[in-house]
């Protein structure tokens, strides 16, 4: 089998991070929390929902923002942190990416 053209590799890259950042499961239901919010929520929120400590869940949200999975905001003095629907949407599922069908691109927006 000859592939005529391969995912290029700063989106591949790209790509992984995004992977990377979601191999851990609660992450992943940090992630689906705040999807599911149309709100920014502060850590509290998070924590309560989670049920994890707080710091633990700060360096969890910590990573999801790295990658712009989930973007902070500064209010007063707390941070409330919110889904990043643009980067979301430029998610492709792994099963389309590993079977060739076309991904989004992440155009440097994520």
């Amino acid at each position: 089998m000859v592939v005529d053209e391969l995912l290029d590799r700063a989106t591949a890259q790209t790509y992984a991070s995004w992977f990377r950042a979601l191999a851990d499961p609660t992450r992943v239901q940090i992630v689906e929390y705040l999807a599911r919010r149309s709100r920014p929520l502060s850590v509290g929120e998070i924590v309560a929902a989670i049920g994890l400590a707080q710091s633990t869940v700060s360096q969890h949200l910590k990573i999801l923002t790295e990658v712009r999975f989930v973007l902070v905001e500064a209010v007063g003095t707390a941070r409330h942190y919110r889904i990043n629907e643009v980067c979301v949407g430029c998610f492709p599922s792994a099963a389309d990416v590993v079977m060739g069908r076309p991904a989004p691109s992440p155009n440097g927006v994520c």
